[in-house]
């Protein structure tokens, strides 16, 4: 993995599912590196925020990228944290 190279990702609004399967995507085609994802402009943190975040660490782990996120306001924590989720942050 190379640690000096980042790759930088924003998610923010409601994420829709194009909008992170791209993201996915770039992942799966990128070489392995550290990736931080910005979840800060997430407008809530309802299901569709959980699916985003599960889909992206789910593709990073896939693509052997090293995923953080940065900016999850406490409420996008306390969902993640109820649906069993949390250490995903």
């Amino acid at each position: 993995m190379d640690d000096s190279r980042r790759l930088e990702l924003r998610l923010g609004g409601p994420p829709a599912p194009d909008d992170v399967g791209r993201l996915c995507e770039l992942l799966a085609a990128a070489p392995p590196t550290v990736v931080v994802c910005d979840v800060g402009g997430l407008d809530r943190a309802g299901l569709a925020a959980v699916d985003a975040v599960a889909r992206l660490r789910l593709a990073a782990r896939r693509g052997g990228h090293r995923l953080l996120f940065r900016g999850a306001g406490p409420e996008l924590r306390g969902v993640l944290g109820l649906v069993g989720l949390g250490d995903l942050l």
